[in-house]
């Protein structure tokens, strides 16, 4: 959805010739963050692409690494962010020292440093520690803390950094089982399962080359003695053919390598693929590089498609021919490959599901929602399955009722049992949302409850910042009962949200803006939330016609009407409400409902309602709420301010 909307860069270009963005590029390629200028008197924001630095194994040289940054940073800085590739714990225990005064604070790390080579001496204690602690636990694919600055990308996943799509594959190959510095089949179908989602990944960070990438490269510029004997993973050449990022970075070679662009299969994109040597190595290799791409979800087609004279076709295609010449002409859906999606299934024999495989369901719709062969694919959609990944479980602990990670797996190791729910359910039992209530993300009791969000709480609902905020001031209206939506509270609930609602608008209203209320409410939902955005109110008057666009765009309609009052408009919607549907409804600031029921195999976004004002606020960028994480304690500062601002209106207060 958010590809509906003109970003702000590209109404830039559109408003310039290409000779006048190029030097804007020139002068914004030494600038790091928003630069202002004026245009005709129209004053106009540019985001300048992120810089980031690439290092290759630390090996524990922690001082040694931190000193040239900081040059770095202090000579052609500054820099956003550093992504470590290849071992970062030391190789021998007489650096260890050197590194735990980073860990344990003594020593500070000058930037937002992130790195998967989880492997060398201490390795398994510090991470051990990591990994048990509170703040570390479910899903945190923008990296476990480790210390101030220092981030362990665990396992494999795909995150934002700073505009820039970064996904990652921790660890090295190996079937010794250990518990850290190993990737798992896990690892390698989560992977695979976002290649199949829209958009192109930025950077794709692995610890070890992968096999073949010298393949028509020119000779000359191969460091000499490089060869696929050691150091190259043939998993990883697998998964870089899928996920054709635009940059491929790697380590553990010990030399500096910035091969040829390659062109890929099925996409315009090339990839550049970066070997890094180690921190402080003797032959005086290149282990720091800087980049400044800019991301692209914000580049044109003819960005994107871009080729420099130097492309070279794919490396990978010889790699597929010796290992799979029957195949080679055989795209990767069509044969055995195919069963990367397929959790558990190590045969070619499948069966459809009923058949005895029923302790094996399809990894591709747990992940992510889909599944590219819809009622054809060969394992169930388990949706229950599914709902309990999204709230944190333990993938093995769903699939296989255990988790060889045991005490040390950050995922949860519960389920509600569906069967005791329905029962419970019938007999009025209020344990049901009681043993809900220890895993929900917004039940007040829950120990995994972002309270320092929190800012104000009544008898039915409490006010909570979100998390990731679309703007400042963004709320969430919650129900306390463990309830999949606020429309199905008794009728007596509604006169305290209506004053919640009211006392928001209030609030907005100080401040120059409107509110505007959604919520998507899912058959399968858990804890609802009413989301309020503040909009500015010169803005407000398009706001009906940008969602009704937007519903155009995917094919639905919205049932629209006006009301005089909060009160009517929230009884009509009792009348058109579901509960065995799905729903998304958005109350705008001149009083009209706009409503959408959606059908048993529609494709609805959750997160549409924030998409279109994302649009509509020229903030594509800001429509995923990961890509707006902050800091805890910047969270928390946050909070307060907006409970001092907010108190005067606070009918809780």
């Amino acid at each position: 959805m958010a590809n509906s909307f003109k970003g702000l860069g590209r109404a830039v270009s559109d408003m310039f010739s290409a000779n006048t963005m190029n030097k804007w590029n020139k002068i914004l390629e030494h600038c790091s963050g928003i630069r202002l200028f004026t245009y005709n008197g129209l004053s106009v924001s540019v985001m300048a692409p992120p810089r980031v630095l690439l290092c290759g194994d630390v090996l524990g040289r922690l001082n040694q690494l931190v000193k040239r940054v900081n040059s770095v940073n202090k000579s052609a800085g500054p820099f956003d962010a550093l992504l470590c590739v290849g071992q970062f714990f030391p190789d021998e225990p007489d650096r260890l020292d050197e590194l735990m005064d980073y860990v344990e604070g003594r020593a500070q790390i000058p930037l937002p440093t992130y790195f998967i080579g989880d492997y060398g001496v201490g390795a398994p204690k510090v991470l051990s520690a990591v990994s048990r602690n509170s703040a570390n636990q479910g899903f945190k694919m923008d990296g476990f803390k480790v210390c101030d600055n220092l981030y362990w990308l665990k396992g494999s996943g795909k995150f934002t950094l700073h505009g820039l799509s970064v996904a990652y594959l921790s660890g090295r190959q190996s079937s010794n089982g250990q518990q850290f510095g190993t990737y798992s089949q896990d690892d390698i179908d989560t992977l695979r399962a976002f290649a199949e989602e829209p958009g192109i990944v930025d950077f794709f960070l692995s610890n070890e080359w992968p096999s073949g990438v010298t393949n028509r490269a020119t000779p000359s510029d191969i460091p000499a003695g490089i060869s696929d004997s050691s150091g190259n993973d043939s998993t990883v050449t697998q998964l870089v053919a899928e996920i054709k990022p635009r940059y491929h970075i790697a380590g553990t070679k010990g030399v500096f390598y910035a091969r040829e662009p390659y062109s890929n299969v099925d996409v315009v994109h090339v990839t550049r693929f970066l070997g890094l040597a180690s921190v402080g190595n003797k032959e005086k290799q290149k282990f720091l590089h800087a980049l400044s791409p800019t991301p692209s979800s914000a580049m044109s087609s003819d960005e994107i498609s871009a080729k420099p004279s130097n492309t070279t076709l794919t490396p990978y295609t010889l790699v597929d021919q010796m290992d799979h010449p029957k195949e080679a002409t055989k795209r990767a859906g069509d044969n055995e490959l195919d069963s990367q999606y397929w959790r558990y299934d190590v045969s070619n024999k499948r069966q459809k599901h009923g058949n005895g495989d029923a302790n094996k369901v399809c990894f591709k719709f747990i992940s992510s929602g889909t599944c590219p062969r819809g009622e054809n694919c060969y394992f169930p959609h388990d949706a229950d399955a599914r709902e309990q990944f999204l709230r944190g479980v333990c993938l093995d602990f769903i699939i296989k009722g255990k988790c060889e990670k045991g005490p040390d797996c950050n995922f949860k190791h519960s389920l509600q049992d569906d069967s005791e729910s329905n029962s419970q359910k019938r007999s009025g039992s209020s344990n049901s949302n009681a043993n809900r209530s220890k895993e929900c993300w917004f039940c007040l009791s829950s120990p995994t409850v972002e309270s320092h969000l929190v800012t104000s709480i009544g008898e039915n609902f409490y006010c909570a910042l979100a998390k990731g905020p679309l703007v400042p001031d963004h709320v969430l209206i919650i129900p306390v009962e463990h309830l999949p939506n606020t429309l199905s509270l008794p009728e007596d609930c509604e006169l305290e949200l209506g004053k919640l609602q009211n006392s928001l608008k209030m609030y907005y209203k100080n401040q120059g803006k409107k509110a505007v209320f959604f919520e998507w409410i899912s058959k399968r939902g858990t804890h609802a939330n009413l989301q309020a955005v503040p909009v500015p109110s010169s803005k407000v008057a398009v706001l009906k016609d940008i969602f009704t666009l937007a519903a155009e765009k995917l094919g639905f309609e919205f049932v629209t009407k006006k009301f005089n009052n909060n009160s009517e408009g929230r009884k009509w919607l009792r009348t058109q409400f579901d509960k065995n549907v799905s729903c998304f409804y958005v109350g705008l600031p001149d009083g009209s409902i706009l409503v959408h029921l959606v059908e048993e195999n529609e494709k609805f976004p959750a997160q549409f309602g924030r998409e279109v004002v994302a649009g509509l606020l020229n903030m594509a960028d800001r429509a995923d709420w990961r890509n707006c994480s902050i800091s805890k304690e910047e969270e928390t500062k946050l909070a307060e301010n907006f409970k001092k601002r907010f108190q005067v209106f606070d009918p809780n207060q």
